[in-house]
């Protein structure tokens, strides 16, 4: 692949521009804000010159309710000879290009699974997919030149191509993505009105589920609106489970004895499968989840304190596979947590100690 044109420049678009410029690529950019291109451009993205002739791959990067048409106008100006799309929704915008009567043998629908909660040429960067995946949605119409485009932009974003069906994608992403950003915003909504006292005590669990709720709700209206059915329905097994958890925790309050029980029963009931669910969870690298020890230290906050623990853990020899910092209210401290193999915890612990670094147990 010598050019390309990124058609919208907001968050994966920019991402995808500043992948391939930085691999050799002629990349060519263009959005309805002009300014927006510009911004990419100056990102180091490419340039917001229009390209001399057909470049060799156009990827769409616009919202999935105005996918199918911005590559059917592409197509009709011959702009490329491979075109594929980037959203998050597929089924839909291949069954519309289908019915707008353009040559499915040129495009590919694509996703890759990549993602942060800013949006904007801005939050874009060159290292957004590398070893993330990268959904390809070929049909049996699909020309093999394409395809071999598409596989050829994920291997220079460094992602990792997975190939599926569009409907079951879209069912996926419904479980995995969708649902979560919805289930996320609830939670963060109870939150709106909350007495400030309770928000003050806001700990490391409700940052890890309301995270994703920070996210931009112009994008999720127009993601999810490609998407209804298949998230309603996960929806409505949520909903079952509420409604069960609710009984449950009613049964909790009463005098009778065999309804605690059985209160008991479905709270623990719920909460193994959510155990049972998690270990399904990929690992580092997607690979099998493993289970790590977790040596909690406390930490200042103050310049050096990361880059000093991290130095001293690198001298002991020990690998941190992950890492979780939750910051201690109204303190200029917090609990750093590091995740290690087992077997190399009561080394880590001892080897801190001696820094003069405080374990929590």
């Amino acid at each position: 692949m010598r050019t390309a044109l990124v058609i919208g420049t907001g968050l994966i678009g920019t991402s995808v521009a500043l992948a391939l410029a930085g691999r050799g690529v002629r990349v060519y950019l263009s959005d309805h804000d002009p300014d927006r291109a510009r911004t990419a451009a100056a990102l180091g993205g490419g340039t917001v010159d229009e390209p001399e002739g057909p470049v060799d791959l156009a990827v769409v990067a616009v919202p999935p309710a105005h996918v199918a048409r911005t590559i059917a106008d592409a197509m009709r100006r011959g702009i490329a000879r491979g075109f594929l799309d980037v959203a998050s929704v597929k089924g839909g915008p291949r069954r519309e290009l289908e019915a707008l009567g353009c040559p499915l043998t040129r495009y590919l629908g694509t996703h890759p699974m990549a993602g942060a909660e800013r949006s904007g040429p801005l939050a874009g960067t060159a290292d957004l997919f590398e070893g993330r995946p990268w959904v390809l949605t070929p049909t049996s119409a699909t020309d093999t030149e394409v395809l071999n485009l598409a596989l050829e932009l994920v291997a220079l974003c460094r992602a990792v191509p997975v190939v599926m069906d569009a409907d079951a994608h879209d069912r996926a992403v419904a479980l995995v993505s969708h649902t979560p950003q919805l289930l996320s915003s609830m939670v963060a909504a109870r939150l709106e009105d909350a007495d400030e006292t309770a928000v003050r005590l806001c700990g490391q669990g409700i940052r890890d589920v309301t995270r994703i709720a920070a996210s931009d709700p112009a994008l999720w209206v127009d993601i999810l609106s490609a998407n209804p059915g298949p998230v309603a329905d996960i929806l409505a097994a949520v909903a079952t489970d509420l409604d069960e958890t609710v009984r449950a925790l009613r049964a909790l309050q009463s005098a009778d004895d065999a309804k605690r029980r059985d209160g008991t029963q479905g709270i623990e009931d719920v909460l193994r499968r959510g155990n049972a669910g998690r270990e399904r969870v990929p690992g580092k690298h997607g690979a099998a989840p493993a289970a790590y020890e977790t040596v909690s230290v406390l930490i200042g906050d103050q310049p050096g304190e990361l880059a000093r623990i991290f130095a001293d853990a690198g001298r002991a020899g020990v690998n941190i596979e992950d890492v979780r910092i939750e910051h201690a209210t109204g303190q200029q401290a917090g609990l750093i947590q590091l995740f290690v193999e087992p077997l190399a915890a009561p080394g880590l612990t001892a080897a801190l100690r001696e820094k003069g670094w405080s374990i929590r147990q």
